[in-house]
């Protein structure tokens, strides 16, 4: 993408509630080459955070059957429940929540027509071939810039998939570690989790 299109940040506080506790949090919106590019920057600071604290990040590809329904078949809310309860209780972090990555990237449709393949036996990476759409199409230049404009160029990454880590250094940003979020899989997604492990080398 040209970074030269890209507006924002808009910017307001978000007050959420977590968990039964009430955060504040800082929101920064950006609006990339076309209105469907869009990404939303949620900062946690505490006042007494140390100024060279290196802030924990997680880029969260946006999942409306899991982050909204709550569906078992990914293990999507789990990780942003997850990534909140870190970047909630931490000095300084971040998650860079990018809705048009629904499905990595190939859309709610064309996911939910791999689903239907899967329900026929495919796994994750199988039911993507055979609908012909990537196994991966998300691209991570228009996150990476962002974090760059909110002053997050060294990060701790909340994330297991290699993917990212190596997308961020390669558009600038130092990824000091990587921490992985491991939740509990269940029998709807045992086998999209095995895949991610044993067939993406995620650390999961």
């Amino acid at each position: 993408m040209s970074t030269r299109l890209i507006q924002g940040p808009a910017v307001t506080t978000l007050p959420i509630d977590h968990r039964g506790r009430q955060v504040l949090l800082d929101a920064y919106a950006y609006q990339g080459n076309n209105e469907h590019e869009q990404i939303l920057a949620l900062i946690h600071r505490s006042p007494e955070a140390d100024p060279d604290v290196v802030p924990i990040v997680r880029l969260h590809s946006g999942c409306v059957t899991g982050d909204v329904f709550h569906s078992l078949r990914c293990d999507c809310y789990q990780q942003l429940q997850l990534a909140l309860d870190a970047i909630c209780t931490a000095p300084l972090g971040a998650i860079v929540y990018l809705p048009y990555q629904e499905g990595r990237g190939i859309g709610l449709y064309k996911k939910l027509l791999a689903y239907g393949r899967q329900d026929r036996g495919a796994d994750t990476i199988e039911a993507n071939v055979e609908i012909g759409v990537p196994v991966d199409a998300r691209d991570y230049e228009f996150a990476a810039w962002v974090l760059r404009d909110i002053g997050f160029r060294t990060v701790t990454l909340l994330s297991g998939n290699p993917l990212k880590k190596s997308a961020l250094v390669k558009n600038g940003i130092q990824v000091n570690k990587c921490a992985p979020l491991k939740s509990a899989s269940n029998r709807y997604n045992e086998r999209y989790i095995r895949t991610k492990r044993k067939r993406m080398s995620h650390d999961i």
